[in-house]
């Protein structure tokens, strides 16, 4: 849900951006100078499905793909002023900005793998193999792969990752919320990334 509007529509709109960029822009217009959430739910219902497919394509992730499409549409709903129909149509101004979050967000998860690689505790992803022609654990394991197995974690451990990976916060973040020592956190994450490895080794 954004504002009240699902993402499902019952009836997808099989028009290409082009024939309804008039349209669009005029939605957007609307949205931009009154709010109109109306307006707002015609463009989201255009264009959600097809960020979903972008962002799926991309992302290969069904949870992320759907916060980049929420995220996106938000942007839209708040920007809509900046829509300028001369320098561009609906379709690629949206989906500039769907493609700059496409970029924080990788940003964002790279950055964390980095930071708890520093820290020795990212042996799942940060292992390399010593066959150069052998793919890496990273380019094995799948998002959806670890999701599947996140569920079968100890509650502890799978309350740190969660934490770290999913909401995003510090390790030291954690151990302060959790009331545990930094050490705690970064032995249960350890632990939980080991058990992770493992099991996916056993579904192969």
């Amino acid at each position: 849900m954004l504002i009240g509007i699902p993402l499902e529509n019952n009836k997808p709109d099989v028009r290409k951006p082009k024939d309804c960029a008039a349209e669009m822009s005029a939605l957007l217009e609307t949205v931009a100078q009154e709010r109109c959430k109306a307006s707002f739910a015609k463009v989201f219902g255009y264009f959600a499905p097809r960020l979903r497919s972008y962002a799926l394509k991309q992302m290969g992730n069904e949870a992320i793909a759907m916060e980049l499409v929420q995220d996106t549409m938000s942007n839209v709903w708040q920007k809509a002023h900046l829509f300028n129909a001369e320098k561009g149509s609906p379709s690629t101004w949206i989906f500039t900005i769907a493609r700059n979050i496409r970029f924080d967000m990788l940003r964002k998860l790279k950055n964390r793998k980095e930071d708890v690689c520093s820290d020795d505790m990212w042996p799942i992803l940060c292992e390399q193999t010593a066959d150069p022609k052998e793919k890496s654990l990273e380019e094995q394991i799948t998002l959806q792969q670890v999701g599947e197995l996140f569920n079968e974690l100890p509650e502890k451990q799978k309350a740190v990752i969660e934490a770290i990976y999913i909401d995003g916060k510090s390790q030291q973040e954690v151990a302060d919320e959790l009331e545990i020592p930094l050490g705690t956190v970064k032995s249960r994450t350890r632990l939980a990334l080991q058990r992770l490895k493992d099991m996916l080794e056993t579904h192969d």
